[in-house]
């Protein structure tokens, strides 16, 4: 991994990312893996170095060489100077220039004049050899792959997931979907609001993530839970995922937690970093469940495995927050279903679209703790039913959601583009 892009090592595919490597964005590492294995070469350009503690193991499988821009502008002026006299230099360039002064009119921030400073080296350091830009998130990572693209002439394409649907300005979406060759999305209520802003000839284009299932392999046979939560010595294993933010719900499912019955016996353990963690643990020690609340922060996915295989239910009570920010399809969520998992969870965005209630999971109204409370007991003293719903999740992940049916649009969707920007 290296701050400058080296001459020798370019490939024509570039994909860029807001941060590389990511433990929450194990999605993405996923698809790239597969990009390779069907044959792609591309750089990986980021526009953050990684602060995770830890790496997910997909990570050591890529090939593809990493490059960081510079994160903050004065940090590397040089690299950011060549970039303008380049741009300057080139004929056409003002009308790109007018096009982020139009931007930064509309949103004037110090994150918009650090995204074009980043496309400025981008476009300097791949002239010679960009074909395609290919972007994860529609907003910053976007805005660097659009300047840049245009500062160059050539195409580019997004992925957009979440966050970056919903809080990114809609004219903004408008004119980055107006510049773009085509936009792949994971959830059917994100294709369709993208849809309405894109125009009528730009594809929008539904992918689901889906999962390695290699990497989730069936549990043993044995799977089938007897815990009831009548047993102060065995008590019932719940679990969440996810990082400690707003749009998680976590609160409120510390608050459903807390109501719970006294002779219902249990305890819950969260996985995940996130601002909030320290607020949470508070709220659980404010509430008397701390002795029955772990907060392990980010862990390796191997032992996240092993805490699904030792879980009885999983929750994840997840929200629109007040930015408008909200999950797609968790991805945690069909990683705990491939592991005979019961899910309890909320009917926002793309969880629907997993999740049929009463079928195989529960859903309840975000920030409903009562409703979220009776969900939790009635699956936790209910073992039938929380076993028949586990089956039926996972023989549904299995069958509907293996990354390996999705890749290959993805894959043709960048053959063609990269193809037809060759002629």
């Amino acid at each position: 991994m290296t701050d400058r892009m080296s001459r020798e090592q370019k490939n024509q595919l570039v994909l860029i990312l807001k941060g590389y490597p990511r433990l929450s964005e194990t999605f993405i590492a996923q698809e790239i893996l597969e990009l390779e294995r069907a044959g792609l070469k591309l750089d990986i350009v980021s526009l953050r170095h990684p602060t995770d503690k830890h790496r997910h193991p997909i990570h050591d499988e890529i090939s593809a060489p990493v490059y960081y821009l510079p994160e903050y502008l004065h940090q590397e002026p040089v690299r950011v100077l060549a970039g303008l006299k380049y741009a300057l230099g080139l004929s056409g360039v003002w009308q790109v220039f007018s096009i982020f002064f139009k931007d930064l009119f509309r949103d004037f921030t110090v994150n918009r004049i650090r995204r074009f400073g980043q496309a400025l080296v981008l476009a300097n350091e791949y002239r010679e050899d960009a074909k395609l830009f290919y972007v994860h998130f529609l907003h910053t990572p976007g805005s660097v792959a659009r300047y840049a693209a245009l500062i160059l002439g050539c195409p580019y394409s997004v992925s957009a997931h979440a966050k970056d649907i919903w809080t990114t300005p809609e004219w903004e979406i408008r004119e980055k979907l107006a510049d773009c060759e085509w936009c792949v999305t994971c959830t059917k209520g994100g294709r369709d609001h993208l849809a309405e802003l894109a125009p009528g000839d730009k594809p929008v284009k539904l992918v689901y993530h889906g999962i390695d299932l290699t990497r989730f392999p069936p549990p043993a046979s044995d799977r089938t839970q007897s815990r009831t939560g009548s047993d102060p010595d065995n008590p019932i294993q719940l679990l969440t995922v996810g990082r400690a933010v707003e749009k998680k719900g976590i609160d409120a499912l510390l608050d459903a937690l807390a109501a719970l019955p006294e002779n219902l016996r249990w305890n819950w353990s969260h996985i995940g970093g996130g601002p909030l963690k320290a607020r949470l643990e508070e709220q659980a020690a404010q509430l008397g469940i701390a002795d029955r609340c772990q907060f392990l922060g980010a862990l390796p996915q191997a032992t996240v495995l092993e805490t699904y295989l030792k879980s009885d239910l999983f929750v994840l009570p997840s929200r629109i927050d007040p930015t408008g920010d909200r999950d797609g399809l968790p991805n945690v969520i069909i990683e705990a279903q491939s592991q005979g998992l019961a899910v309890i969870s909320t009917n926002i965005s793309g969880i629907p679209e997993l999740l049929d209630d009463g079928k195989n999971g529960i859903l309840v109204e975000p920030d409903d703790t009562l409703a979220l409370a009776a969900a939790i007991e009635q699956l936790c003293r209910d073992t039938g039913l929380r076993n028949q719903m586990g089956s039926a999740g996972e023989a549904r992940v299995r069958s509907e959601f293996d990354h390996l049916n999705t890749i290959g649009s993805i894959v043709s969707l960048l053959t063609h583009t990269m193809e037809e920007a060759r002629k």
